[in-house]
């Protein structure tokens, strides 16, 4: 099987190819019989079968089995899919810059992007866009709207809007142009002295991002660098964000494979952060490039790495492009980290499956390096500098692990946020106090500092559940009730101010995780280089 798949995989890409000049410089003769036969059975099928034969998607469920026979990350990508990811790894697409979501069947406006054209023509926050190019769009699924939003930099497209406050339906005309996707969510001053940045991805503009943020926050004693939910990403960046906080020339991965020689890839010079305090958060979902990153900083003694074990997915891929704009993921190296550590986990070829079970049993069971293997279970390795102890096995085990704090994340919540409950009254909590708020609170730290969330505004928001299906539950709601609070007001400062401000309103109490890291930058000489094994 492991010969034909790749046979298999070979002649599908590239069938228009001389079959045996390109099959004898690269595989052994029973390979080169096997894509001969394949070869063969494609000119019969063609020529020869009763019926005409659709072969697109004939072959491109081939290429999906044969991928699914391998590791758990090679993949087939469609030409329609190739567009989304080269949009989020290229950092911008063309469309009108509003983020949206779909509220009771109605694309409601959550934010308009700075300088954007949408932000330009005077689309609001709270706006409902009901009509796009004439077209009634009340109902359309969420996965249909960016379609019809974006298109060609330079072509147009009419919306119409209902607005609060107003009568009738507001029409604009906007010329679309290029927007920037964000990698970074957050960045703001947690502590004195102390950044707190969070990246979602690693994308083409990451590390400038990064640059131009961190310049904003003025002179710092260190960083916290917030890596949970981040899936990777851009294997360069995760390169140039490492090399802001190690020492030229030192090594932040190595990649190796059947076919690929050993590449040690080094730290840049001209990092902002060779000295000083850095605290890295990971959790069971950080992988890939936030695991280089992670990793690299952990193996030179750089930083302290706080959380949860990371996902573990440390396998290169390397895209090919098909005569049709799809693609195929082919892994063909592993990622080790400086110490030599593989951040792959263990996995068996075609069992996908599984794999992807024990990562939710993981979840489920928190996260822990120690929930399925004890960590004295795991491989053992030393860091470059000071020879500690740092574990392999798969994934990155932080230095620090600590459990997620799930005692104000009830069954009662949960069935609140699958309905929408809070988000759903934002909108018309905005629609009524919008002017007010921005009256009584013109900047976001006079919000932060001044702006409760009422008893009112919650009963309000129960009284919804309870209207929505879901059953009220005295005693979940009681130890929910802090969180509902905190991220009611963590979204009207997202939708008043920034993402960024959200970010600072949700993390302000409540992340275990987040709060041992603060404790850990802001106590760097005490606790932090003991534990990193500097005397």
């Amino acid at each position: 099987m492991k010969y034909l798949s790749k046979l298999l995989l070979l002649a599908l890409v590239s069938v228009v190819v001389p079959l045996f000049s390109l099959a004898q410089s690269r595989v052994n003769s029973e390979e080169v019989r096997q894509l001969s036969k394949f070869n063969k059975f494609y000119g019969y099928l063609i020529g020869t079968y009763v019926d005409e034969v659709d072969v697109q998607p004939l072959v491109e469920k081939a290429i999906e089995s044969v991928l699914s026979e391998l590791d758990p990350h090679s993949s087939y990508i469609s030409a329609k899919e190739m567009e989304r990811v080269s949009e989020q790894l290229d950092g911008e697409f063309s469309g009108i810059g509003v983020e949206f979501n779909v509220v009771r069947d109605t694309i409601m406006v959550v934010n308009t992007i700075a300088g954007a054209p949408a932000e330009s023509v005077g689309v609001r926050a709270n706006d409902r866009i009901v009509s796009i190019d004439g077209e009634n769009v009340v109902g359309m699924a969420r996965g249909d709207v960016p379609s019809r939003l974006r298109g060609k930099s330079g072509s147009k497209v009419r919306v119409g809007i209902v607005r609060h406050g107003t009568e009738g339906i507001l029409e604009f005309e906007l010329t679309r142009n290029k927007i920037p996707i964000n990698t970074l969510d957050a960045a703001y001053e947690i502590a004195k002295g102390i950044g707190y940045v969070k990246i979602n991805r690693f994308g083409r503009t990451t590390v400038d991002e990064f640059q131009q943020a961190v310049a904003t926050l003025g002179r710092l004693n260190g960083i916290i660098l917030d890596l949970r939910g981040n899936g990777g990403g851009l294997l360069d960046q995760a390169i140039g964000l490492a090399s802001h906080f190690l020492p030229e020339n030192s090594v932040v991965v190595s990649t190796e494979g059947r076919a690929v020689p050993q590449q040690l890839y080094h730290a840049r010079k001209g990092g902002y952060f060779t000295k000083g305090a850095v605290v890295v958060l990971v959790d069971e979902t950080s992988a890939s490039a936030s695991e280089i990153v992670a990793g690299a900083v952990q193996d030179w003694d750089r930083g302290v790495v706080v959380g949860r074990q990371s996902f573990g997915k440390g396998l290169v891929q390397r895209q090919m492009m098909l005569n049709d704009g799809s693609a195929v993921r082919l892994t063909v190296a592993r990622y080790h980290t400086p110490t030599g550590r593989v951040i792959q986990r263990p996995y068996e070829n075609g069992k996908r499956e599984e794999y992807y079970k024990a990562q939710r049993d993981r979840l489920v069971a928190n996260g822990n390096a120690a929930d399925t293997v004890g960590v004295e279970e795991l491989p053992i390795y030393k860091t470059l500098r000071n020879g500690r102890t740092v574990y392999g096995g798969g994934g990155i085990t932080p230095d620090v692990v600590v459990d997620a704090d799930t005692l104000e994340i009830t069954p009662y919540l949960i069935k609140m946020t699958a309905k929408g409950v809070v988000s759903g009254y934002l909108y018309d909590y905005l629609d009524a106090n919008r002017n007010r708020l921005k009256s009584n609170y013109p900047t976001f730290e006079q919000f932060r500092d001044g702006f409760e969330v009422s008893d009112e505004v919650l009963s309000a928001i129960v009284a919804r559940a309870t209207t929505q299906g879901v059953e009220m539950n005295e005693e979940e709601f009681l130890r929910s009730k802090s969180f509902v609070r905190r991220q009611f007001k963590a979204l009207v400062a997202r939708n008043l101010f920034s993402p960024s401000a959200y970010y600072e309103i949700i993390n302000s109490e409540g992340d275990t995780v987040l709060n041992e890291g603060v404790r850990i930058a802001t106590n760097w000489d005490k606790v932090a280089r003991p534990l990193l094994g500097y005397r």
